[in-house]
């Protein structure tokens, strides 16, 4: 008996609101289970890009967790997961994981995955990268993670941001082990 694929999404204060947004409706449409938990600065900057409120973004997850609840279930390595994608990914919250800082129950939940080996993708969000940026990139890396910044791919000829956004959106669903994924393939010239 197989059960349905099960991804935790975080999302933070840096820009690019809409790859977290996006992700949770892709993730609906194609029967994965979706656990979210938005940190303050990621609802004010999810506001800001898209006018969402809190309860608005928390509708598109299937079940959504309050950063300060530690003890929220994903949270335990007993709460089994595909993996944990934080879309954005803040440098700050990239610096709490790379030095297992769990003040949080998204920062908490990103060192549970670390630890029982699960698949950690960030899609960071800031540039340039400083040295400490770098560095904490590599932290995590050395740990299991996976550092993906939304950079846009063009080889498939987009011609809308949207296009844009869904086709990375895609490519880190792909990265997660949901095999429903269907990023655009890189076709030749």
């Amino acid at each position: 008996m197989s059960t349905a694929a099960r991804l935790i999404l975080g999302i933070t204060g840096a820009s690019g609101a809409v790859y977290g947004v996006r992700l949770l409706q892709r993730a609906r449409a194609l029967g994965v289970q979706t656990h979210v938990v938005v940190t303050p600065a990621g609802v004010i900057n999810v506001h800001h890009e898209l006018g969402l409120d809190r309860k608005a973004l928390e509708a598109l997850a299937d079940e959504a967790h309050a950063p300060g609840d530690v003890g929220a279930c994903i949270a335990s390595g007993s709460f089994t997961t595909d993996a944990m994608i934080v879309a954005p990914c803040s440098m700050k919250t990239l610096a709490a994981v790379a030095h297992g800082f769990g003040d949080n129950l998204l920062t908490r939940a990103a060192d549970v995955t670390l630890k029982e080996r699960r698949r950690l993708i960030l899609m960071v969000r800031e540039t340039p990268f400083n040295l400490a940026h770098l560095r904490n990139m590599t932290l995590v890396t050395e740990m299991g993670g996976i550092i993906f910044p939304p950079l846009p791919a063009f080889y498939h000829r987009p011609q809308t941001i949207d296009e844009l956004v869904d086709d990375t959106v895609e490519r880190v669903l792909q990265l997660s082990g949901i095999p429903q994924a269907t990023p655009k393939s890189w076709v030749g010239v």
